[in-house]
């Protein structure tokens, strides 16, 4: 049966043969008679006319050549395809596989390599120099909020366009994805927004038992919520991850041809089979099916058509005796194109390599160039079991981990609108002065830092009586350990912004999932601040915890205290009491600290004053930076049962319970050195009473020196530029207040 084709393989690549022999001939006689007089003559042959016609001479006959070497490649290609062709057109590996159905005949050759999933060297995508691509995902909560940064890290880094990001949230996402892109400002990059809960009655009719609930069907809504002048788009699941520019796949648009309105990649799978399990009963779907983690959708087409009504019919016919999704959108999807299967253009399969459960992936690539996509679609995600799944989660944990601020790029060639937040900023770092000592501090200043808000899982429920207390700290990696100790000692709401970088970030996710204390505590909100430059910039990463403190009161707080058991409680009290909701009033928690790394923490005022007269504690501070809080009259306090007032003093830096809508922190100042006196004393230029609380107090727990304060210490630069921000703080609030802040300067210079 295969003789004929044995014998025909033979003859072409005989005829292979005797034509590059022959052409070789050919060109090598052309060369001697066209060119004689220049053969003959090599002082001739050595002028730049000779050299030319000589060269193009050449080029001629080798272009000749190569088209006859590749419309015999194309013969043998064709063949070897026809040959090995199977019967079943379902098996993996076959034609449809590296192709659509529909590809022309401008795409033969292409197509040839394709079969084998492999090309030594990939077409250019036929996109134009600065196209806009748009790009859809469905995004919900905290965690998938996690997972779609991850996801645009990969398609940013390959990228060669202008991207237009079009996110369907929930309020959660919403306030996380639009803070995050608004800090991280990355040129040639568009974001916008669409309300969930406005889709939600589109297809909360539709039974679903899939993990990604109501949210797994939203997809189906985009022809709806996405813009009706938006032709075409790019739809992805946040559990994708890109290994090339997306631009290739865009490109694929214009291989549709005109009846057809939607991309996808046949599933990896037998789930559409119905062979899985016995009595396993699939939604209807062409062959395989197709998987919806990356969709080609052509908007424009699709709404001609009537798309909305289409799917809904499509669903409401077949939950009548399926009775629910299991796959979410995806089984609309398939039952609406085994009914139209003229309207889906079939993608190779390397733009959606699904590593679910039962896959069938690892025959869509034989080489890691192969890969385009990688779809984690399992729910048990990274612990997926795939031969090759060590090679894919270290692809997926170089974009997890990769520092973000190395995508703030400019796109060449393709310059990118300047915001008004992009012009100011530019305008403020041109009036620096790089000769200035104290460029580094004041460059500092005006850094847009990448911030990530609600990390990890948060839920806060309001009090009803409007007098709860969010303990608001910063921290970083190596003040870890304290977080654990906090949770314990306080269990009220916390707003804590943790300054990391992307890699320690993950390092931190990992620690809290770990931790049974930090897991089960849905109240505390992580914010993530991510490192660039060389300062500690502490005053911003405070900010960004206090502002995100969901009570009417703060507890402005350090990490590497721990507060009295039932300080929570006590200050909601003296909320009340102090009548704070009608009064400028900032209650002094009086703090203390311990040399030692195992304490027995007191449990009541009367054993923390014995253990300060044994000189298992001390005042805070008292060895080093007495000023810092000598004002809050320790001794008074040791007999105190009643709140009492105290007055400003120079570098007085007490923690403090104030409203939420209090004076930030000033964000000039980085690293070690004024950051909190200089928030003290803005509270009493704006005539806040410093108010001791009498039974209440922290203890600060020992650790070792910040790299900051070692720089304070050992760098008279450093020192400096401190004493020149201090100046410049005191001119500047004399100017924002006027005389009343004379006695700050004044107390300054007596010091």
């Amino acid at each position: 049966m295969h003789l004929p084709f044995r014998g025909r393989l033979k003859l072409l690549l005989a005829s292979l043969t005797a034509v590059i022999l022959l052409t070789w001939l050919y060109l090598l006689a052309g060369n001697l008679e066209n060119g004689r007089s220049l053969l003959l003559s090599p002082c001739l042959s050595e002028t730049p006319e000779a050299r030319v016609l000589e060269r193009a001479v050449l080029e001629s006959r080798v272009r000749e050549m190569e088209e006859e070497n590749r419309q015999i490649r194309l013969q043998l290609n064709q063949l070897q395809g026809t040959a090995g062709q199977p019967a079943d057109g379902g098996n993996y590996g076959n034609a449809a596989w590296g192709a659509s159905a529909d590809t022309g005949p401008e795409d033969v050759e292409n197509t040839a390599e394709e079969r084998a999933n492999h090309t030594e060297c990939p077409r250019s995508p036929t996109v134009l120099k600065c196209e806009l691509i748009h790009v859809a995902c469905v995004c919900a909560g905290h965690n998938a909020s996690r997972d779609v940064v991850t996801l645009v890290k990969s398609i940013l880094f390959h990228r060669r366009n202008p991207l237009h990001f079009h996110f369907i949230t929930d309020a959660v996402a919403n306030q996380i994805l639009s803070s995050l892109f608004q800090s991280w400002m990355v040129p040639s990059v568009q974001v916008s927004f669409y309300d969930a809960d406005e889709l939600k009655s589109e297809v909360s009719w539709i039974p679903n038992k899939h993990y990604s609930g109501i949210y797994g069907l939203m997809k189906l809504t985009l022809t709806k919520a996405l813009p009706s002048d938006l032709t075409k788009v790019i739809v992805l699941d946040t559990d994708i991850t890109f290994a090339t520019d997306i631009a290739e796949l865009w490109a694929i648009f214009r291989k549709f041809t005109d009846k057809q309105v939607i991309g996808l990649v046949e599933n990896q799978s037998d789930w559409y089979l119905g062979n899985l399990w016995k009595n396993h009963k699939p939604w209807p779907a062409l062959g395989r099916g197709f998987n919806t983690g990356v969709i080609l959708l052509y908007l424009e087409r699709l709404r001609r058509i009537g798309w909305e009504q289409m799917w809904r019919l499509t669903a409401e016919r077949e939950l009548m005796s399926m009775l629910s999704t299991s796959l979410a959108d995806q089984d609309i999807f398939n039952a609406f194109i085994k009914q139209n299967p003229v309207l889906v253009h079939q993608l190779p399969c390397f733009w959606n390599v699904q590593l679910s459960d039962h896959t069938r992936s690892e025959q869509c690539y034989t080489e890691v160039s192969d890969l385009k996509v990688i779809h984690w679609n399992s729910p048990k995600k990274l612990r997926v079991k795939n031969k090759h799944v060590e090679f894919f989660r270290n692809l997926y944990l170089t974009f997890l981990e990769y520092d973000g601020n190395l995508l703030r790029r400019e796109l060449f060639g393709c310059p990118s609108q300047a915001t008004s937040e992009s012009v100011r900023l530019q305008g403020a770092l041109e009036e620096l002065d790089e000769d200035d000592q104290c460029y580094d501090f004041r460059r500092e200043r005006i850094t847009v830092h990448r911030v990530h808000l609600y990390f990890l899982q948060y839920e806060y429920t309001p009090a009803g009586d409007d007098t709860d207390v969010t303990l608001v700290a910063q921290l970083s990696m190596d003040r870890l350990q304290m977080l654990e100790a906090i949770c314990k000692h306080w269990e009220g709401p916390i707003s804590l912004a943790l300054y990391m970088s992307d890699a320690e970030a993950q390092q931190f996710l990992r620690y809290a999932q770990a931790s049974e204390v930090l897991k089960n505590r849905k109240n505390v909100g992580y914010h993530i601040v991510y490192k660039e430059g060389q300062f500690y910039p502490v005053n911003l990463v405070r900010n960004v915890a206090l502002r995100n403190a969901n009570t009417p009161y703060v507890f402005l707080a350090d990490v590497d205290f721990l507060p009295m058991y039932g300080l929570y409680d006590y200050l909601r009290k003296s909320v009340v009491q102090l009548d704070m909701a009608h009064t400028k009033k900032a209650l002094v928690v009086p703090a203390f600290e311990t040399l030692r790394y195992r304490l027995s923490f007191p449990k009541s005022k009367a054993e923390l004053l014995s253990m300060l007269d044994m000189g298992t504690l001390y005042t805070f501070r008292y060895h080093v930076w007495t000023k810092g809080h000598a004002p809050t009259n320790y001794a008074k306090w040791r007999t105190a049962t009643t709140p009492y007032k105290v007055e400003w003093e120079a570098d007085f830096e007490p923690y403090v319970v104030v409203k939420r809508d209090c004076p930030e922190y000033d964000q000039r100042f980085v690293g070690f050195g004024w950051n909190k006196v200089s928030h003290i004393m803005e509270l009493d230029a704006q005539e806040y009473d410093l108010m001791v609380l009498p039974n209440a107090f922290m203890i600060h727990m020992p650790h070792a020196p910040s790299f900051d304060i070692s720089k304070f210490r050992s760098s008279p630069g450093y020192r400096y530029c401190l004493q020149t921000l201090k100046e410049e703080f005191h001119q500047d609030l004399s100017r924002k207040y006027g005389a009343a802040a004379l006695k700050y300067l004044t107390a300054q210079r007596n010091i």
